[in-house]
């Protein structure tokens, strides 16, 4: 197979083959196909790497109030210890300088001060904020790679980020609480070596607590319906290469020990701002391929969409529009642009634009949902004894601006009103020679 043929083959032929037509056996190749290209247009279309710059700097600032939360959560179940190990076992330990105890004395005073506050609950109303502006942030890379244009409201962003805020803690004391029973049963037992599988068990526990973690977060995180399929591969692919930083980062430090030199005791300072740049960008990452993983299926016919000629399009518009009048005559529940697309293997990308435009134009109008678990569905906007086929295309034609221009030449204006009067009485045209327009 020639480059040429490689690059057709994945700019174009790939994304005419729907699930169907691969198969059983072809269409997870396909589909990893599909989702790698994703990945890799959405990191250049989402600006992936400003983004995590961003977000490393924004995480920064919210780290200790972060581990200030967490760790009065697992005070709160006399689990401080479980806490500070995890954090003494990861990658702080190998950046010295004594960074984990630093951290810590910072998380103890910040409590206090939270404690302390000038009024009652001022200093926790503090902490909170900082944690929902650093979530509020992540919140908002993540809607932008889901293309999600609007947020949750405020009282639902609390809710779900305190979740994920409680659920961190509950995982870790669980994972390490594992570890903690084997080494005390074995103590108990007079076992001076654990046995294979429960050494495995425990090393294994970090990289499950990892995944668990970078799972619930491409879950919850997005204002959308995430599905537990499309959290799974990325939350564990992440979550290992995050532990994989963790484990090399004592090499990392050596390769650049030099930094010491120039920054003394403060080398830590950039050491930890690289570490939380790249972990902000396999976040993100994970992200992008979580929502390739959901939405491959919608990309189908990519490139033919992009060079869809007008006539085609106009006969997908008729023919989406007709589906839903035909349903509200026969007295049949509202279907939604994912039920358009399914029975009639068209992609829910086109659907959606389609359908789109005869609401902006009030052709169709949507049925809002009453919950998350339901989707939008269509309905005529007007009566359909008066839905013309001529009146569906007028209006699309008419959308728009058509005043912007100001200062025209009197040539163009005679021109505008002749086809306009052509135009608006409907008269034959075709036959008209451009030339005698005017």
């Amino acid at each position: 197979m020639t480059i040429k043929q490689i690059y057709k083959f994945i700019s174009k032929d790939v994304w005419r083959i729907t699930a169907e037509d691969a198969g059983r056996g072809k269409s997870i190749l396909v589909g990893t196909i599909k989702t790698l290209i994703l990945s890799v247009k959405g990191y250049n279309t989402n600006d992936i790497g400003m983004r995590a710059n961003s977000l490393s700097y924004s995480m920064m600032f919210a780290i200790v109030p972060i581990l200030a939360l967490i760790f009065a959560i697992a005070k709160g179940f006399g689990f401080e210890n479980v806490i500070h190990d995890f954090l003494d076992k990861s990658f702080l330990r190998n950046y010295g300088y004594g960074l984990v105890n630093t951290i810590m004395e910072f998380v103890e005073r910040y409590l206090e001060t939270a404690q302390g506050g000038a009024f009652i609950g001022v200093g926790i109303f503090v902490l909170l904020w900082a944690v929902y502006s650093f979530f509020r942030n992540v919140e908002m890379s993540f809607n932008k790679i889901w293309q999600v244009e609007q947020s949750r409201s405020i009282l639902r962003q609390f809710t779900n980020y305190i979740t994920v805020l409680l659920m961190i803690p509950i995982i870790i004391i669980a994972s390490s609480g594992a570890s903690i029973f084997m080494n005390s049963h074995a103590a108990h037992e007079g076992i001076c070596a654990l046995s294979p599988a429960r050494e495995l068990i425990l090393k294994v526990a970090p990289w499950v607590t990892s995944w668990l973690i970078f799972i619930l977060i491409y879950k919850t995180i997005p204002n959308t319906q995430v599905k537990w399929s499309s959290t799974i591969f990325p939350g564990i692919l992440i979550g290992t290469l995050v532990q994989l930083l963790q484990t090399f980062s004592v090499y990392i430090i050596v390769f650049l020990s030099r930094t010491s030199v120039v920054y003394g005791t403060f080398a830590a300072i950039p050491l930890l701002l690289m570490w939380l740049q790249w972990t902000c960008l396999m976040i993100l990452v994970g992200a992008e391929m979580s929502y390739a993983i959901q939405n491959k299926e919608n990309f189908n016919y990519l490139d033919d969409e992009q060079r869809m000629s007008r006539r085609y399009k106009d006969y997908l518009t008729l023919y989406i529009c007709h589906k839903v009048v035909k349903q509200f005559e026969n007295g049949d529940s509202p279907l939604s642009a994912e039920d358009i697309a399914t029975s009639n293997n068209v992609p829910v990308r086109i659907v959606n634009q389609l359908i789109g435009r005869l609401v902006d134009v009030r052709i169709l109008t949507a049925i809002m949902p009453t919950s998350e678990k339901e989707k939008r569905r269509f309905q005529p906007a007007l009566d359909i004894n008066k839905l013309t086929v001529g009146m569906v295309f007028e209006r699309i034609e008419a959308q728009g601006e058509e005043d912007f221009l100001t200062k025209l030449p009197k040539e163009m204006k005679v021109f505008w009103e002749k086809w306009d009067s052509l135009y608006t009485d409907n008269s034959e045209v075709s036959n008209i020679l451009v030339k005698d327009l005017i």
